[in-house]
């Protein structure tokens, strides 16, 4: 009897396996609906496997992605030199904490800060933790340095800002539906609006206490707004002229997204403090973190910052492959080579459908005129035709490919993008 209890539990495991194993993609999203959270809406596919600029749903269906994880993928899904590191260093050593010296830290703090020209760097995990750790640095060196008064120190973002979703994050912004009914909010966060110099140059007379100005050299969720020529030189002169930090959030347009190494290069500017994230994990691990020179970094000593997991082993190990394969393949050359025919052909669709297309290298969006139909609408369409991506703010679709994408597969892309603009109604 025993012996036949075993066996039946036995093979109720293996039905109950295959249940699992054979839901639907339907009985799928309603699973996480009924457990997970409901605070983001995914477009309704079910993703099971990506290579390369492809990603693959659970029926066996294939994508272009012209999402990029957000812009995370940078080297494409699955890239193989990650997927080597990622074995390799789980095998070794996965995670240490800060309590203990690990020889990967100092290797990608010694490779990003010959690269990218600062002192230090300070890796964390996510893009949100990095812009804290910026804006804390930041505050210990209004105090310290510039000698602001206790409490005082004030920082500046720019209107229609987005850095994530903590309390410090949403209590510097402008959009209500990121901040609304979270309150109270971070004191001494003000704002200014973006590509507005004169309006910067205000604040910054009306108020000593200023210790920095946070903000990104393209406004990714807001839309993909990119500033006028000279804006960001503008930024650093007058940062420099009243002695403010410059922190440029450079987590989505970082690490060759905008065409070049990093979006600041356009206008040849550096930012006291730099922002990095998503690409730098090639989608495998969170890393981020911030680079800074050492008067502005050593204001945080011994036990004023820490993280469990950031600055581990494996991320960092991950961290230094995902860097070196964008540059070592060139990919920003890439973004900026076919963000010149993704604009020079999505400019071509008609005003009546499409408004404007903004972008730089490959970070671009397409404004779909809102008489003509609903972003979402048009993504659901696309997703039909083999194409995913998101709407940003109802209207504007994001184009955002992994930076290996080839002429080729770009040009695929925007026949599916348009031939589905030109046939939706």
């Amino acid at each position: 009897m025993a012996m036949q209890s075993v066996r039946q539990r036995f093979f109720q495991i293996i039905r109950e396996s295959d249940k699992k194993r054979f839901l639907s993609s339907q009985q799928i999203i309603d699973r996480d609906n009924k457990y997970g959270g409901i605070h983001f809406k995914p477009l309704p596919v079910v993703l099971t496997r990506g290579e390369g600029v492809y990603l693959w749903d659970v029926d066996g269906k294939r994508y272009l992605d012209f999402l990029a994880g957000f812009s995370t993928v940078n080297q494409g899904h699955s890239h193989p030199r990650l997927v080597k590191i990622m074995r390799d260093q789980v095998g070794k050593v996965t995670h240490t904490s800060r309590a203990f010296y690990s020889e990967p830290h100092g290797e990608l703090g010694e490779y990003l800060t010959k690269l990218l020209g600062w002192d230090r760097f300070l890796p964390m995990n996510t893009g949100v933790e990095g812009g804290e750790t910026a804006i804390k640095i930041a505050r210990r060196w209004g105090y310290r340095v510039k000698k602001v008064q206790s409490n005082k120190a004030t920082v500046v973002f720019a209107e229609n800002n987005f850095w994530g979703r903590t309390l410090a994050a949403l209590s510097a912004s402008s959009d209500p539906n990121c901040y609304t009914d979270f309150g109270p909010y971070m004191p001494l966060f003000e704002k200014v609006p973006y590509n507005d110099l004169a309006a910067l140059e205000k604040k910054f007379q009306e108020n000593p206490n200023i210790c920095a100005f946070m903000m990104e050299p393209v406004q990714g969720e807001a839309g993909v707004v990119v500033p006028s020529d000279g804006y960001l030189k503008g930024v650093r002169e007058l940062c420099t002229k009243y002695n403010v930090l410059w922190i440029a959030d450079e987590v989505q347009t970082g690490l060759g997204r905008t065409g070049t190494r990093l979006a600041i290069d356009h206008e040849g500017c550096r930012p006291d403090i730099l922002i990095l994230g998503k690409a730098l994990s090639g989608g495998m691990y969170p890393v981020s973190g911030v680079l800074a020179d050492d008067q502005i970094m050593l204001c945080l000593e011994t036990g004023s910052h820490g993280s469990t997991f950031g600055g581990s082993p494996l991320g960092n190990r991950v961290a230094l492959e995902a860097v070196k394969i964008i540059e070592e393949e060139n990919l920003a050359e890439n973004a900026k080579k076919l963000g010149k025919i993704l604009k020079e052909e999505l400019s071509k669709v008609p005003k009546d459908i499409a408004t404007e297309f903004r972008g730089r290298g490959l970070l671009a969006g397409l404004i779909i005129k809102k008489e003509f139909a609903e972003g979402w609408d048009i993504c659901l369409k696309l997703r039909d035709a083999g194409l995913l991506t998101r709407p940003a703010h109802g209207q504007i679709i994001r184009i955002s490919p992994p930076l290996t994408i080839t002429e080729g597969q770009l040009r695929e892309g925007i026949n599916i993008l348009t031939t589905v603009l030109k046939n939706y109604k």
